[in-house]
């Protein structure tokens, strides 16, 4: 009777819900969005701050765009 009684209270508990589904969409959404930019796509540059620009540039045009379109 004792063993019981501990499956039923360890099917009643409830686990914490993790939401990686939601997270994990948007960040392929985000890259989604970046691999418009044929630059980005395929690394061309060398130095790391040429690519760090570009990719700051691409994510502005990407707000701008967004910010255009909400207005």
């Amino acid at each position: 009777m004792e063993a019981r009684h501990q499956t039923r209270d360890r099917a009643t508990r409830r686990r914490p819900r993790f939401r990686t589904g939601q997270i994990r969409w948007v960040v392929e959404r985000a890259f989604a969005w970046l691999h418009q930019f044929k630059r980005l796509r395929t690394r061309y540059e060398r130095r790391a701050d040429l690519h760090q620009g570009l990719l700051e540039l691409a994510c502005s045009l990407i707000c701008l765009r967004r910010l255009r379109t909400s207005f």
